[in-house]
């Protein structure tokens, strides 16, 4: 073989790291966390087990990456649809902050669980909240009150139970199997955001800018 053909020996070590946190990604959605082996992560991404300590203590270590990278991208989502409101539009932005948390939370549904679910984070006191998506909606909120559009005396607080209110909404859609509803959740959890944060807006007048983009309810 030519030294021109010849394929490189190694990987910088941020690729091989991403081919590690895919594999598992990949894997927990397939058959959750606990059946998955640091093996089974090795093999997926086609290296030594040997190598998956390079970059990872453990599986525990991994996972905690993974729930970081989910937060990330969460809030990425959410920050997005609120960056695309008008600045004065503050009950478009709480709005959309709703519809695209809503949307964060279904649409990557069996990673969410197998990372936060299953691993039994959400059983630690604190775990469910204590996360830089309810962080974010705190600086909302106080953004928002500062504005004078809302009175939030405690943003960080407010937050937390809005944020305890939309998942325990998402999950018990999810329990009763009816989460494919989502535009009817949507509404109810956007007329309670703007009822939490003292607001009494028309319903005509509390959709999300995203949504009167998308043509959707």
């Amino acid at each position: 073989m030519s030294l021109a053909l010849a394929k490189p020996r190694t990987k910088p070590q941020s690729v091989r790291r991403e081919e590690l946190l895919r594999s598992a990604e990949q894997l927990f959605i397939a058959q959750g966390a606990a059946a998955t082996s640091i093996d089974d992560i090795a093999a997926g991404a086609e290296v030594a087990k040997g190598t998956f300590y390079l970059y990872f203590a453990s599986k525990d270590e991994m996972i905690a990456a993974l729930r970081e990278e989910f937060g990330r991208v969460s809030c990425a989502r959410i920050a997005a649809a609120v960056a695309a409101c008008d600045a004065a539009d503050w009950h478009g932005k709480l709005a959309a902050w709703v519809e695209a948390g809503v949307d964060s939370y279904l649409d990557r549904l069996r990673l969410h669980d197998a990372l936060f679910h299953e691993a039994g984070l959400h059983r630690r006191r604190g775990g469910k909240g204590d996360n830089s998506i309810v962080r974010d909606l705190a600086t909302l909120l106080a953004t928002g009150s500062a504005a004078g559009a809302w009175s939030v005396e405690e943003p960080p607080v407010t937050a937390m139970l809005l944020f305890h209110a939309l998942h325990g909404a998402v999950d018990q859609a999810i329990a009763r199997h009816t989460e494919k509803q989502r535009g009817d959740l949507i509404r109810i959890l956007r007329d309670f955001f703007l009822r939490g944060v003292s607001l009494a807006a028309p319903r005509s007048t509390a959709k999300s800018c995203r949504t009167e983009r998308n043509g959707r309810a």
